[in-house]
């Protein structure tokens, strides 16, 4: 089951119209004369003229996620992340993911929890909507975007969970919501697929309060851009020896510095605060072995926060 269309107030991808709700499943856009359905639970608000522009992202994605064993047929499996991998395929990376949430729980969720009634957010690259359902669990109305569909790995996923939310499919520089709805907008190890920080960043603070939340979870940080630029093409050389393709069709920026952020903060005005999760003592040793045997920095992730001045 979805929310109501009444939970949140959705626009035109295109041109930024308010939508008007024909039925249950359908709405439309009067400016641009657009139907944009619900098909199996997922809203599909992506603007029909992007679909080919993210055709081959997709396909190497799934590509890659499905040969990684990602997914499965299984709703506990689903409902046990990101604490644990019942599949015990993926347990590094949800291990990693789950001290992630629990940072981001302690430092920002409950601070910003209200008495009065709950938080709106907005879950950016939600994948198979984990995310959306922990926060949902605290009662919180969620809007689960993401660019897949698919059952396993993707928005269609919503079907193991026993919460409410709503999956929309959609890409993050042109989200399909009206202004000044969200108290608080996740980037969930995404925002690094973004391939210009600055509008992304944009797009996103239209959709929050004036006193919300942006929050920037599980994106690779590096102290040297080097450092990231080298871990860009170990990427690639990598994905091009086992599929045949660098994955590398969206020109996205792929990580953080910062000294980026900064620069990002200056021009939108945003402070940031940063929240380092201890992974657990292996991993904080990892800068102190890469600089022993004279590799690159490894990537640091941390839960970041940013707030309009």
């Amino acid at each position: 089951m979805i929310f109501s269309a009444q939970q949140f107030s959705f626009a035109c991808p295109r041109c930024h119209t308010p939508l008007e709700e024909v039925h249950s499943k359908e709405f439309r856009c009067p400016k641009d004369n657009i139907s944009f359905l619900n098909s199996n639970g997922v809203w599909l608000l992506l603007d029909p003229e992007r679909h080919a522009h993210y055709e081959q992202f997709i396909y190497e994605y799934e590509t890659v996620r499905q040969d990684e064993g990602r997914g499965s047929h299984d709703p506990a499996y689903y409902q046990a992340l990101p604490f644990k991998d019942l599949t015990g395929r993926m347990d590094r990376d949800w291990s990693i993911r789950a001290k992630s949430y629990r940072s981001l729980e302690k430092e920002v969720i409950k601070p910003n929890e209200k008495v009065d009634g709950p938080l709106k957010i907005l879950d950016l690259g939600a994948g198979n909507c984990w995310l959306s359902n922990q926060l949902a669990i605290r009662g919180h109305f969620l809007a689960a975007v993401d660019l897949l569909i698919n059952p396993e790995d993707g928005l269609g996923a919503h079907v193991h969970y026993p919460v409410d939310f709503v999956p929309v499919q959609a890409e993050y520089d042109r989200l399909p919501f009206n202004q000044d709805q969200f108290d608080v907008a996740i980037f969930n190890s995404s925002f690094h697929y973004s391939d210009d920080y600055e509008y992304t960043l944009k797009e996103t603070l239209n959709c929050l309060k004036p006193n919300g939340v942006v929050i920037i979870l599980d994106t690779p940080v590096y102290l040297d851009g080097d450092s990231g630029r080298r871990m860009i093409a170990e990427r690639e050389e990598h994905f091009e020896k086992k599929y045949g393709f660098p994955s590398n069709s969206l020109k996205s920026e792929g990580f953080l510095t910062h000294e980026r952020l900064d620069q990002l903060g200056n021009k939108l005005g945003l402070n940031w605060e940063f929240h380092k999760p201890f992974y657990g003592l292996r991993w904080a040793l990892r800068p102190w072995k890469a600089k022993f045997r004279g590799g690159r920095e490894p990537a640091e992730f941390l839960v970041i926060v940013g707030k309009l001045t």
